[in-house]
C-alpha cells in the first residue's frame, strides 16, 4: 500500500518562501513520476510541477516557473517543492501524486489522469 505524506504548508506573508515535501511510504524503488498540484477554494485542481521517474524531466506551469523547484532525493524517496516569492493568490492546497506507470513521454508530468496516487495535501496561506 503505497502513502503519500505531504508537509511543509504554512502560513507565511506575500514573497516569502516555503519548501513542500512528499514522502512516498510503501514503495519498493524510485520508478515513479511525481506531480504536486494545487486547488483553492472554488477553484479547479491545477497543476504546479512535475518530475519524472529519471529526474531528467522536470515541468513548470507558467504561473509557478522561475518561482519554484521540485527536487526527488531518492535515498529518502521524497520530492520536495522549493517555493519562492510566494503571492496571495498562491494560497491554495497542494497535493504531491505519484505514477509508478512507465508511460511514453508524451504522457506530460502535468496529466492529472496518470497519477495512481495521491496524499491529503497540505495548507499553504499567503498574506498580503
Amino acid at each position: 500500500q503505497v502513502q503519500l505524506v505531504e508537509s511543509g504548508g504554512g502560513l507565511v506573508q506575500a514573497g516569502e518562501s516555503l519548501r513542500l515535501s512528499c514522502a512516498v511510504v510503501g514503495h519498493t524503488n524510485n520508478d515513479y513520476a511525481v506531480g504536486w498540484f494545487r486547488q483553492a477554494p472554488g477553484k479547479e485542481r491545477e497543476f504546479v510541477a512535475g518530475i519524472g521517474w529519471s529526474a531528467d524531466i522536470q515541468k513548470y506551469s507558467d504561473d509557478m516557473k522561475g518561482r519554484c523547484t521540485i527536487s526527488r532525493d531518492n535515498a529518502k524517496n521524497t520530492v520536495s517543492l522549493q517555493m519562492n516569492s510566494l503571492k496571495p493568490e498562491d494560497t491554495a492546497d497542494y497535493y504531491c501524486a505519484v505514477d509508478p506507470i512507465h508511460r511514453p513521454v508524451t504522457v506530460g508530468v502535468e496529466s492529472a489522469w496518470r497519477y495512481v496516487y495521491w496524499g491529503k495535501g497540505t495548507q499553504v496561506t499567503v498574506s498580503s
